[in-house]
């Protein structure tokens, strides 16, 4: 490979949402183009106008967007290269490599259905193949033709895949395969084949669900004159129930998981790991990832999803994460909630006291929420009930020492620790009253690290209105 220069394709059809398991088809072939400075293609596989929607595009490129699958040619539309397809359809009829089929499709179910009850495998039986000393029916009148390939006859179809191995496939398995329908439009497995010869595709890495197509496309591609990519057929990745993964079993999209408040870094370290390897490496950044990969490391066998296990990643990055940044992209989802990061605390403290405990975005959001709440207004009986009248006195020399400490985890540790000495208390006994005055719970992170984000003048205030 060291003299090949790689270009590797992503060719999703935009017909629904691009779940984990889609997005791991184009992870590994973008990772493989980076690893050995080669090009990697988006190519939009979108000749099913019915079902295909410029939203489900849009969907497609947002996703990789925010993972940091970058692309260096695409969006490319196969319905944008429709002229060209019909120009090798021509070309394939004027050499003999393809022919109209007049057979309608009752009489191609009713000779399917005979073949069915006779235990044959269902297949196109030639009746149009233009044969030497062979007499065609007559055409009949007014019946638009498809246009089929002329599969060889004999022998068989063999590549070495990347993941599986060496596979080989008899030709006698293979009919002729339709590549335009009557009205003109060209196929899926035809387009595929001139795609990758035009584009200079050298490795496929794609989903298992296409070894079937592939004998096919190899032929195709020879007959065309091609060489053959090298192909890697990747294993399902399956939901967390056993089965594959889909729209129609629960699969979430990517714009959920974004809007679920994980983060592109942990999704991408996930999706890396579901079907690949580098030793024991579970946690890793995109350029380690990039840097190590390889397709003898492909796995052979399904990768099932793990919903926890995503989780338990994301919290590995979150609790990794620049405080900073990390608020950042914390910032809208607090803003759903209605808090203003912009008045009260420093929101890049807020997040930093946070996020060692939190899943999600959403869950620093959620407790941010405490910080940006005007003081709780206490009645007697919530006093007399949380702060008991024995720990009032600890309560006011805790308050003289926060004056006189520095505004820092350390200072405050020692004052609590002053006043928990004179009086001889547990930390509890005072932290908790504390905690009660400042918001009206007893839940909070690490009380002396409150105090820093809280603010000096705001916990004096706060704690005053108790003693």
């Amino acid at each position: 490979m060291e003299s090949m220069h790689i270009r590797t394709r992503f060719a999703p059809s935009p017909t629904g949402f691009i779940h984990l398991g889609n997005l791991r088809s184009a992870l590994y072939p973008w990772a493989f183009a980076r690893h050995n400075k080669g090009d990697f293609i988006l190519r939009i596989e979108d000749t099913d106008l019915e079902r295909s929607t410029q939203e489900a595009v849009d969907v497609i490129i947002e996703g990789m967007a925010w993972l940091g699958m970058d692309i260096d040619e695409g969006p490319i539309y196969q319905m944008q290269r429709i002229d060209r397809y019909r120009e090798v359809i021509k070309q394939m009829l004027d050499a003999g490599l393809a022919y109209p089929c007049y057979m309608s499709e009752g009489e191609l179910n009713h000779l399917r259905d005979q073949q069915m009850a006779n235990k044959e495998k269902p297949r196109y039986n030639g009746l149009w193949r233009p044969e030497s000393g062979k007499t065609l029916p007559p055409i009949p009148e007014g019946v638009l033709p498809v246009i089929r390939f002329k599969n060889p006859i004999g022998g068989s179809v063999i590549w070495n895949d990347a993941v599986k191995g060496q596979i080989e496939i008899s030709n006698d398995e293979l009919d002729d395969l339709i590549i335009a329908r009557p009205d003109g439009t060209p196929t899926y497995n035809f387009c595929v084949v001139v795609d990758d010869l035009d584009m200079k595709i050298t490795h496929v890495i794609r989903g298992d669900d296409h070894v079937n197509n592939t004998p096919r496309q190899i032929n195709i591609m020879k007959a065309l004159g091609g060489t053959p990519p090298i192909y890697a057929h990747l294993p399902t990745v399956l939901n967390d129930a056993g089965e594959k993964m889909s729209k129609r079993n629960g699969a979430m999209s990517v714009r959920d998981y974004q809007k679920a408040g994980y983060l592109p870094e942990a999704i991408l370290n996930y999706l890396a790991r579901l079907g690949w390897s580098h030793g024991d490496a579970e946690v890793f950044t995109k350029e380690q990832f990039v840097n190590w990969f390889d397709l003898e490391s492909l796995g052979r066998s399904p990768a099932q999803h793990n919903p926890e296990k995503l989780l338990w990643l994301n919290h590995q990055y979150i609790q990794n994460a620049d405080a900073a940044k990390l608020a950042e992209a914390t910032k809208p989802f607090a803003h759903e909630l209605g808090i203003d990061t912009e008045h009260g605390p420093d929101f890049v403290q807020v997040v930093g006291l946070l996020k060692d405990r939190a899943n999600t975005l959403i869950e620093i959001a959620e407790g941010s929420r405490l910080f940006y709440l005007p003081a709780p207004q206490l009645t007697a009986e919530q006093i007399a009930a949380n702060i008991p009248e024995a720990v009032v006195p600890a309560l006011k020399d805790l308050i003289e020492a926060i004056k006189a400490a520095e505004p820092n985890k350390e200072s405050y540790s020692a004052a609590f620790k002053q006043v928990l000495a004179k009086h001889q208390l547990k930390m509890p006994a005072l932290a908790m009253p504390v905690r009660y005055g400042l918001f009206a719970t007893t839940q909070t992170p690490a009380i002396d690290a409150v105090l820093v984000v809280l603010g000096k003048d705001e916990v004096i205030n706060r704690l005053s209105r108790l003693a």
